[in-house]
């Protein structure tokens, strides 16, 4: 995008952006940090209709083409719709901890109790995206997991488990935390995390069962140096 000539601007210089050739930058920017961590054939929300437009069915959207859809995902909207429906579906469960998404008095315990004669098998399959905030600048991850052969009536549960709690890495690392995803008929997978708080503001972290894909998604982002710093201290709101 060529700025010289600009109102404002030197012979060589960039010159000043006007408020579309802005938006239109941001826009650019937000379709391809989607493209990084989204996956259109994988997207339960993602719809083209008879038009050729696509449509969120998320957010009832209508955008003219990917780029825009893509954009769509990042903003403020489409996370915040996402964020309301993980709680909503958390709702629906009885006696669920706000935190892990396990029964109360699960913390610090097994996982899940194993059924007698239930045989594992096997991993699921599973893809670990990094990303970014493009506000904040806060990095994240987004875990996706497959299980293809998982009963009708079971949801994939999580729980996040200190260094102190796990015995399989001898002396445990305080330095690292760890992520555990299971789902019978298949085996208990964990994921090793640096020992940063994750931020649970809405939008920020999220899970997603698809149990048509029978796919399970969840993002998050763990907060920054000044935000665990000062969390919690009047008057010191962390800035953006």
């Amino acid at each position: 995008m060529a700025y010289e000539g600009r109102v404002g601007s030197k012979m060589g210089g960039g010159g000043i952006a006007s408020h579309s050739a802005t938006n239109q930058d941001r826009r650019e920017r937000l379709r391809k940090l989607a493209l990084e961590t989204i996956d259109l054939d994988k997207d339960p929300y993602f719809f083209r209709n008879h038009v050729g437009s696509f449509e969120c069915r998320l957010c009832l959207t209508v955008h003219q083409n990917d780029g825009s859809y893509l954009a769509h995902t990042q903003g403020r909207k489409h996370q915040t719709n996402l964020a309301r429906r993980a709680a909503r579906e958390a709702k629906e469960g009885k006696n669920l901890d706000p935190i892990t998404g396990l029964p109360q008095g699960m913390i610090g315990q097994q996982l899940i109790a194993p059924r007698k004669n239930l045989i594992k098998i096997g991993r699921p399959g599973y893809k670990i995206t990094k990303i970014r905030d493009p506000v904040t600048r806060q990095l994240g991850l987004l875990f996706q997991l497959q299980y293809p052969e998982i009963g009708t009536e079971t949801k994939p549960r999580y729980r996040f488990m200190s260094a102190f709690e796990q015995r399989v890495e001898v002396p445990p690392d305080k330095s690292f935390q760890y992520l555990l995803v299971a789902a019978e008929p298949y085996e208990t997978v964990a994921f090793k995390l640096q020992a940063k708080e994750v931020d649970r503001s809405p939008g920020k972290f999220w899970t997603y069962w698809d149990a048509d894909q029978k796919e399970f998604f969840l993002q998050l982002f763990f907060k920054t140096e000044r935000e665990e710093r000062y969390a919690g201290v009047p008057g010191l709101a962390p800035r953006n």
